[in-house]
C-alpha cells in the first residue's frame, strides 16, 4: 500500500514525538529516583546523627563515676518533700556546680539497721562505686543492739566493698546517741566508728549530725530527723570529707 507523502510526514512526526516523549519520561523517572534516593539518604543521615548523639549522651551518663550513699532514714531523707532535699541530693548539686563527673546514688532505707545493710549490700554493689559513703548504726544504737554486733555488721559491709572493688574509697559517717542510753554504751558506740575508720584506713565524718542534733529548729517534730535546713548542714559535714577525694 502506498502512503501519501503528507500522511507519511504526519506518521514520521508522530513517531519522532513518541520517541522524544519516551526519552523525556525516562529522564524524568531517573531524576525522580535520584531525588528520592537523596531525600532518603538525608533522612538516614539525620537519623544516624540523632542515634549517635543519644548514644554519646548515654555513654557519658554511664561513664560517670558513682558515689553510693548507703544508709538509713537520714540518707533517705525521711519526712522531706523531695529526696533531693536530703544531704546526698545536696551534695550532687555541689558536684554539678563544680562540673565534676560523678553521679550520686541514694541507697538509703528508712529504719535500716546494720543487720539490714549487711543483708542487702551485695545487691547494692551491682553498681561499682568510686566512693562509698557508709551511714548506718544509729538505729542499732537507739534499739540497744550489742555494740559488738553493730561493729561486726559494719565490718562485713566494709569488707564486701573492699573485696569486690579494691580501689573504691570508703567514707564512714560517725554517729552519737543521747545520754539516756547510758554513759558506757554511748561512749563506746561513739568510739566504734573512729575505731573502724582507723582499722580499715577509711575517711571519717566524726559526727554526721554535728551542729544539727539536739537543735529543735533544725529537726522535725520527732526531734530525730533533720529538716530541709538541717540537711544543708549535714551535707556540709560530709562535703568537708568528700570533696578532697573527688578528681577532676
Amino acid at each position: 500500500m502506498i502512503i501519501p507523502k503528507n500522511k507519511q510526514l504526519i506518521l514520521n512526526t508522530t513517531t519522532t514525538t513518541l520517541k522524544i516523549f519516551t526519552k523525556l519520561s525516562r529522564v524524568f523517572l531517573l531524576l525522580l529516583l535520584v531525588a528520592c534516593k537523596s531525600d532518603n539518604s538525608e533522612k538516614i543521615s539525620v537519623s544516624q546523627t540523632a542515634v549517635s548523639e543519644n548514644s554519646a549522651e548515654e555513654t557519658s551518663t554511664s561513664s560517670a563515676k558513682k558515689i553510693i550513699f548507703f544508709g538509713d532514714s537520714l540518707t533517705a531523707g525521711y519526712g522531706l518533700d523531695d529526696v533531693d532535699e536530703a544531704f546526698p541530693g545536696i551534695i550532687q548539686g555541689k558536684i554539678d556546680a563544680l562540673d565534676l563527673d560523678y553521679t550520686v546514688v541514694n541507697s538509703g532505707v528508712s529504719g535500716e539497721t546494720t543487720s539490714g545493710g549487711k543483708n542487702r549490700i551485695e545487691w547494692v554493689l551491682n553498681d561499682e562505686p568510686s566512693i562509698f559513703v557508709l551511714e548506718l548504726g544509729a538505729n542499732d544504737g537507739l534499739r540497744g543492739v550489742p555494740l559488738q554486733e553493730t561493729t561486726n555488721n559494719l565490718q562485713f559491709i566494709i569488707d564486701a566493698v573492699h573485696n569486690k572493688y579494691p580501689t573504691s574509697k570508703i567514707i564512714i559517717a560517725g554517729m552519737q546517741l543521747p545520754p539516756n542510753m547510758g554513759q558506757k554504751y554511748t561512749t563506746e558506740f561513739k568510739n566504734l566508728f573512729s575505731s573502724l575508720a582507723e582499722k580499715n584506713k577509711l575517711q571519717l565524718v566524726p559526727f554526721l549530725l554535728e551542729n544539727v542534733g539536739g537543735i529543735a529548729t533544725l529537726n522535725q517534730s520527732d526531734g530525730i530527723h533533720p529538716t530541709k535546713e538541717g540537711h544543708q548542714i549535714l551535707a556540709t559535714n560530709v562535703w568537708n570529707v568528700l570533696q578532697p577525694l573527688l578528681e577532676k
